[in-house]
């Protein structure tokens, strides 16, 4: 009977956690769709990160250039910018150049929210939800003078090295111009 018990539990216990729900680890290499698909993070349109996927890139060295903006689906003005960085992708795709949105909606809200918001503006750049819920701890890592308003855009090249760091709204003139200072034609 104890035997019985025994596999009973170990079995009930294995399909709870298979059916739960797990946060993926976060990335070791530079972000591209080839790495998202190779880590796994593709499996969902929108991974949740924590902090240290995003140190990892900041602290990258490599001579790629990172477009990293922070944004709101409830947010007016990041979704105003959202097509400039879409166009930046298509037009600077032959560069080596990444752009990377990282939705700062609430976690909860990534199924009923965010994903359709993704599918229904047809997003191509990656998207990540930063799921930090302390804002203190790592704000001023991106960059020092952040006050943490939306949407703010930091463009990054560890390898020049280079950073440039914009909270407000970017159109498509301001960002390929500051673009330019980065890459090499």
């Amino acid at each position: 009977m104890r035997k019985l018990l025994f596999v009973y539990l170990v079995a009930a216990f294995s399909t709870a956690l298979a059916q739960a729900p797990v946060e993926k680890e976060p990335l070791t290499e530079p972000l591209a769709a080839d790495t998202l698909a190779t880590a796994g993070l593709l499996s969902t349109p929108v991974p949740k990160v924590k902090w240290a996927a995003l140190d990892t890139l900041l602290n990258n060295s490599t001579d790629t250039t990172y477009i990293i903006n922070f944004w709101a689906t409830w947010c007016r003005p990041c979704v105003a910018e959202l097509p400039h960085f879409e166009q930046i992708r298509e037009d600077y795709g032959r560069h080596k150049v990444r752009v990377l949105l990282v939705s700062m909606d609430f976690a909860k809200d990534i199924e009923d929210r965010v994903i359709p918001f993704v599918n229904k503006m047809k997003l191509k750049n990656t998207v990540w939800l930063l799921n930090e819920p302390d804002a203190n701890s790592w704000i001023e890592r991106v960059d020092a003078s952040w006050s943490g308003a939306l949407p703010a855009t930091l463009i990054i090249n560890s390898a020049r090295p280079r950073r440039m760091f914009f909270e407000k709204a970017l159109d498509y003139e301001t960002l390929a111009r500051e673009l330019s200072y980065f890459i090499e034609y």
